[in-house]
């Protein structure tokens, strides 16, 4: 009898061994996706980023400071997939409106997404948590010492997304599918100094390889920055989050 409780004590702890080295079916969620991802080939980048719930993918030769295209507009999670619908896509107008599903995996800093076809797997370059980490819609400019408020109410509007390392601003309008330009890059943000270093710009390519110190602060919520444009020009500008965090 006692052997008998001791084989059946040892076969529950092998059980219980056993079952504690399964792989957990884990429930992907956006925070998953959240932050920067890359995909290169053959010089060329595309770059992913998820903030906010808004998504930016664009596809540039950094090296030949030539931008190629973008795309980008809200997403969801859709159990191991993704769904977007597009705001804005300069390879293709019918694109914007329609929403699409693409499934996905991630596996510690590989992104698996076959996104525009060709089987990619992306390299996470950050996680998205920085500060300054958001999808932001320009709402107030200074005008003569006075902040004006810029009322974006409709269709047509400027976002700028940022991961924990990555940026990219883009001019919309989703309703009538034009596209006014985008530029991005990396950067940094520390003792109230913002640094964009710019790799691509839809405008002009000689942009490229340029850096842009800027003055940031938070002020409840809001993200003010000033200095001077790429042109240079004073700006002073207010950004708001398209969702509180």
């Amino acid at each position: 009898m006692k052997n008998s409780l001791i084989k059946t004590g040892l076969c529950l702890a092998i059980l219980i061994a056993i079952q504690s080295f399964r792989p957990l079916n884990k429930t992907l969620i956006s925070d998953d996706l959240t932050g920067a991802w890359i995909f290169e080939n053959n010089g060329v980048e595309q770059v992913l980023i998820f903030e906010d719930g808004y998504f930016s993918h664009t596809t540039y030769d950094k090296a030949n400071k030539k931008f190629i295209s973008t795309d980008g507009g809200p997403f969801k999670m859709n159990g191991a997939a993704v769904s977007i619908t597009k705001e804005f896509d300069t390879g293709s107008k019918q694109a914007i409106g329609q929403a699409n599903s693409f499934k996905f995996s991630i596996s510690s800093d590989k992104l698996t997404l076959d996104y525009t076809g060709n089987g990619q797997v992306w390299k996470k370059l950050d996680d998205g948590k920085d500060k300054l980490a958001g999808t932001w819609k320009i709402t107030g400019r200074k005008q003569n010492d006075e902040i004006v408020q810029i009322h974006q109410s409709g269709p047509r509007k400027t976002l700028k997304l940022l991961s924990g390392t990555r940026f990219q601003w883009a001019a919309i309008n989703p309703e009538t599918k034009e596209f006014f330009g985008t530029g991005g890059g990396s950067y940094t943000f520390e003792n109230g100094k913002y640094t964009e270093n710019i790799e691509f710009f839809s405008r002009d390519d000689s942009r490229v390889g340029a850096s842009l110190t800027f003055d940031g602060k938070l002020v409840n919520g809001d993200w003010h920055h000033s200095g001077k444009s790429s042109k240079g020009d004073p700006i002073y500008e207010v950004w708001s989050r398209i969702s509180q965090k």
